[in-house]
């Protein structure tokens, strides 16, 4: 392609792309005048009458939500937290890791605004640093840039222009020649749309009025209540639409304009121009971050003395125009939020008592309208410390206080790491590396259950729980296997009562402990070990033991150690040590092709056939034979064996009966699976089968480390390639490389296989 044709396409695309945004310009209707705004708004009159409390709560709903399960049951997520919209993955990692209760919390405060007419109270979300608070607040915000780009989120607001009068036939009447009149006033219909080189000023109004504030009160109710008859809708309209009132600088236009056409209010509207809107961050236009600065919040400034404003009409140049400013105007039409509040002296805020209860601020000249919903930070020690405040009671009444703990299953730990820091790790993050922190960090958070606060055999089954296995139960659902069936019954059926028992205490459950900050500080340290080549767990391990020298630095660290080994950090990490030897060891043998896995699923599951047949006295049909046969009592026994139980094999069958109806009855429709239903039976099976083949996965562990760490002359040719097999086997079902493969099988010879290996 030569110069001249790669000119030529250059110039195409360009074209082409003025055309693409020429026509989303036209279709996307960013540029209206008041009656076709008119029009609009009797299209859909509940869309373009919006506060910001109906529009946030449309925005959570605009994403809907889906089901959430876990041990405790089932939740409702609202996908928005997820940042759907999002196609990069850079840009899905800041997305909300669990916190599904405050989501639900906030989402009920936006829909008690809608119900009483407007947001009247500032959502204040408090909980321990890192706990999630400022993430929350930005997912909302990004999801609204994205929900005010489409149909269903269009906002609108408008400026007044003034046309030149040398370019246009006939006065608009401004001129100062008393030979015009009103009725010679007949140039168009509207100078929205005049182009640029007919205007002579354009004056931006900073506050989001809406539209229809132009229009009298008492003529827009009733406008209102008939549009919104016709088209049915089931809400009442918005207090902020019914009775909201221009702001001070729109005010003064309108009278001037009216004055001037001597209450001619269809020529007034002519230099209306309404125009769509969008949300951003960044510009500070419906979703505003306020620090805990010192600053004030809004303000009023005249701007009649502005040189761009020289050419207004004569009758607007004599009025002296104040436009208002700052971060309760930048947030209008959306949402305000106040970081760390209570950060604040306490007369930096006081003003919000009234401001919430009135839906306005007072300014010199004026009291400003507001629509935004304000949303708050806190953390538990200010917080703690405003309690004790005089003050603290009249501002309660006018807070929606909603918490926000650390996270206490370790899943969902693991899952932020994985989000921030292990997909933007340019070394490789080797298996359990990041799941090591997470665990440590929610072992931290865990407190003992309370027996009085429980009730039934719960009570001293709960707390009797060790930390570790409450870590296991709020992750995965895990039941101690220590337990009598009977126990492990209760026990399942009592982890909501377990968790509600914690986060209904005055020092709840996740209100202190490792921060989530603080574990990335260590993941990043650990990923610049010099002694290893990944970001290994054992690195991990180091960084923690580290940490937990610095007990000056954390209140968490010096929390007194209760039975149970909570708050014992010295306990977490040789139970995350032992931990990672039995997911080590997992893994090998899983790797190793020493026995078919799929082996033990199935057996299990002719196990489970056996048992249910034997339950109702019927008999089986051969498979190979195709005749009736009794149960197996033999292969059951056999299987019983294996999985260490002791007890009458009745009572062991029958529980596992009852785990798996358990099963099906919470999760409708869908097949039970044998593999999940029954993970820890089928555990100990794997192990049993296996402790007769320690020796050859010994053999295999230390040859690993040979062939990896080039001492290996003494393998043969097909032990290599065996090796390797398993090798490769490891990197793609569990994403080892090669180094950490062998940090693993060195740590196991070490410590597990070292009675087999001279």
């Amino acid at each position: 392609m030569n110069q001249q044709e790669r000119a030529q396409r250059c110039q195409d695309r360009i074209k082409n792309l003025a055309e693409s945004f020429r026509d989303r310009f036209r279709q996307g209707r960013l540029q209206l005048s008041f009656s076709e705004y008119l029009d609009l708004f009797a299209s859909d009159p509940r869309r373009y009458g919006r506060d910001a409390a109906t529009y946030l709560l449309d925005l959570f709903d605009h994403f809907g939500t889906c089901e959430v399960t876990g041990p405790s049951g089932s939740q409702r997520r609202w996908r928005l937290f997820d940042l759907p919209w999002e196609s990069a993955p850079e840009a899905r990692r800041d997305a909300l890791v669990g916190q599904e209760e405050v989501q639900a919390e906030i989402y009920r405060s936006l829909a008690n605004f809608v119900r009483e007419g407007r947001p009247n109270r500032l959502i204040l979300m408090h909980g321990p640093n890192g706990s999630a608070k400022s993430t929350i607040a930005a997912c909302i915000m990004r999801a609204l840039e994205h929900y005010s780009t489409l149909e269903e989120g269009a906002l609108y607001r408008f400026h007044w222009v003034f046309p030149n009068e040398k370019r246009l036939r006939g006065s608009i009447g401004f001129s100062d020649s008393r030979g015009g009149s009103e009725e010679s006033v007949n140039v168009t219909d509207s100078y929205a749309h005049l182009p640029d080189e007919q205007i002579d000023t354009r004056l931006v109004i900073e506050v989001r009025d809406h539209p229809l504030f132009l229009i009298p009160v008492p003529d827009r109710r009733k406008l209102i209540e008939e549009v919104w008859a016709e088209a049915h809708v089931d809400r009442a309209p918005p207090r902020w639409l019914m009775h909201g009132e221009l702001a001070f600088k729109n005010q003064q236009v309108l009278e001037a304009l009216l004055k001037k056409y001597k209450g001619a209010l269809v020529d007034v509207l002519k230099h209306v121009q309404v125009e769509r809107y969008f949300i951003s961050r960044r510009y500070r236009v419906g979703a505003v971050t306020l620090g805990p600065q010192m600053s004030v919040d809004a303000g009023e400034r005249q701007v009649t003395a502005d040189q761009s404003l020289s050419s207004l009409p004569t009758a607007l140049q004599a009025t002296p125009l104040y436009e208002a400013f700052g971060e309760l105007v930048d947030a209008a039409g959306g949402l305000l939020e106040f970081s760390d509040l209570l950060k604040r002296p306490l007369d930096a805020f006081k003003y919000l008592q009234l401001s919430v209860e009135t839906g306005e601020v007072s300014l010199a000249r004026q009291n400003l309208q507001l629509n935004c919903v304000m949303l708050g930070s806190a953390n538990e020690i200010h917080l703690a410390a405003f309690r004790e405040h005089p003050e603290f009671p009249s501002f309660r009444g006018r807070m929606e206080l909603v918490c926000a703990p650390y996270l206490l299953a370790y899943t969902d730990e693991k899952r932020i790491y994985d989000n921030q820091i292990a997909a933007s790790m340019r070394r490789h993050v080797a298996p359990h590396a990041t799941l090591v922190a997470a665990m440590f960090a929610v072992l931290t958070r865990l407190v003992r259950p309370d027996r009085e606060r429980l009730t039934g055999e719960l009570a001293q089954i709960g707390a009797d729980l060790k930390v570790v296995e409450k870590a296991d139960l709020y992750a995965t659902g895990r039941i101690p296997e220590r337990l009598t069936l009977e126990q492990r019954k209760v026990l399942h059926a009592g982890i909501a009562d377990l968790v509600e028992e914690g986060r209904s205490r005055q020092l709840y459950e996740g209100i202190s402990g490792a921060s989530p900050r603080e574990m990335q500080t260590v993941l990043l340290d650990a990923s610049q070990s010099t002694r290893y080549r990944c970001l290994s767990p054992l690195a991990v391990l180091e960084e923690l033991d580290e940490l937990c020298t610095r007990t000056s630095q954390f209140a968490w660290l010096r929390e007194e150690v209760e039975p149970g080994g909570y708050h014992d950090h010295a306990l977490f990490r040789e139970a995350l040590r032992d931990r990672l030897l039995d997911l080590w060891g997992e893994e090998v043998r899983e790797a190793s092709g020493l026995v078919d896995e799929a082996q033990y699923a199935g057996l299990f599951e002719r196990y489970i056939e056996h048992v249910s047949a034997w339950s109702k006295n019927e008999r089986l049909r051969n498979r190979l034979t195709g005749t009736y046969e009794e149960p197996d009592a033999v292969m059951m026994k056999e299987v019983e064996s294996l999985v260490g139980w002791t007890g009458q094999p009745d009572e062991f069958r029958r529980a596992l009966l009852s785990k798996m109806a358990a099963w099906a009855i919470e999760h409708p429709g869908t097949r039970p699976k044998v593999d999940v239903v029954f993970q820890a039976e089928i555990g100990k099976l794997r192990e049993a089968v296996f402790a007769d083949r320690r020796k050859p996965l010994a053999e295999l562990c230390r040859d690993i480390v040979r062939l990896v760490r080039d001492d290996d002359r003494q393998l043969s040719v097909e032990r290599r390639a065996e090796l390797r097999t398993m090798l490769d086997a490891m990197a793609s079902r569990f994403g080892y490389c090669d180094q950490c493969a062998c940090d693993a099988a060195a740590m196991l010879v070490r410590l597990q296989f070292h009675d087999l290996i001279d």
